[in-house]
């Protein structure tokens, strides 16, 4: 079993609107608590092999916060409550029933490529960010 860090967001690592949000929360991260790591790594497979071994939508962001897994739009919501205001403010929309909220969020999801575009590979942190990014030798 490994030692994951508490608060870690898997992210579409070809995604530009992935990538562009991962710099949003690396940006507004003023506890500096998150961690991240691209879908497409192993270390991300590791982690959902041994936190959310049912499977899921992996066409979408997942947050992984105290040993749970919150998909879609609640790993969202959930992301935005640890920002800090006026981020935080957003985590209001939990009470939305769940099928609307992840309807709207699969909506964008479906067409994220289309909209915001792909990269060829995974980003590739700067120096100063590559302890935020989790690598295979956790």
């Amino acid at each position: 079993m490994k030692n994951f860090p508490n608060h870690i967001i898997l992210f579409d690592g070809v995604c530009n609107l992935c990538n562009s949000s991962v710099n949003f929360v690396i940006r507004h991260d003023k506890r500096n608590i998150f961690h991240f790591a691209s879908l497409q790594w192993s270390v991300a497979r590791d982690l959902l092999e041994e936190s959310y071994p049912e499977g899921g939508d992996f066409h979408t962001i997942l947050y992984y916060e105290n040993g749970k897994i919150f998909e879609k739009s609640t790993a969202v919501l959930k992301i935005a409550r640890q920002l800090g205001f006026p981020w935080k403010v957003a985590y209001c929309f939990i009470i939305i029933p769940k099928f609307i909220r992840d309807a709207v969020y699969m909506f964008i999801s479906r067409n994220r490529y289309k909209w915001f575009g792909k990269r060829d590979k995974c980003m590739i942190p700067s120096p100063e960010l590559k302890n935020k990014f989790l690598s295979s030798s956790l």
